[in-house]
């Protein structure tokens, strides 16, 4: 199906999307070569508005138009997994961190992984792991490296070994 130019009685082949709105709605229209070109020369997406308004605009796009969360948001990813991860019924049962024994278990290959992607030596003890973690977590939090993606992903990995060894030393500790 071809479409034919929405432009004033053109009768020419439509091939160019141009918006029909500045909402940045899905909705175009179809123009051909010479009235894209035209439309693109008086486009301006920014008429009508104040000053404040370009500058508030070209602000939130920097986010992708969504608002910003502080850490302590409620409902903010990385509060909820940090809340998740520290609640800890070691220090409600007074574990002390203490424990040499803890070297004496045998870790399976997903815990010395952990420990790797840790950066610690496998069997350390508990209150070990558990200072290098809030390290980690601050070395590599999105709010200290600018929403940087590739460090929002190592605080997830990191997180993620933190967990594991957090179910292996309880497993060990009830047993």
């Amino acid at each position: 199906m071809k479409n034919i130019c929405d432009w004033n009685n053109c009768k020419n082949l439509g091939e160019y999307k141009a918006p029909k709105e500045k909402d940045n709605s899905k909705k175009f229209r179809m123009l051909c070569l010479k009235h894209i070109k035209e439309f693109n020369k008086n486009w301006n997406y920014f008429s009508g508005m104040s000053d404040s308004q370009v500058t508030d605009f070209l602000k939130s796009d920097m986010t992708w138009h969504k608002p910003t969360q502080s850490f302590s948001s409620s409902d903010n990813f990385f509060k909820v997994l940090w809340n998740n991860t520290l609640k800890d019924d070691y220090e409600n049962r007074k574990i002390k961190n203490d424990y040499d024994y803890m070297r004496q278990f045998k870790f399976d290959h997903k815990d010395i992984k952990a420990f790797e992607i840790l950066g610690l030596n496998v069997g350390m003890k508990w209150g070990e792991i558990q200072e290098k973690f809030k390290v980690l977590v601050k070395k590599f939090h999105p709010d200290m490296n600018l929403g940087n993606k590739k460090y929002e992903e190592k605080l997830k990995l990191i997180t993620l070994a933190y967990t594991q060894l957090k179910n292996t030393y309880r497993e060990k500790i009830d047993t």
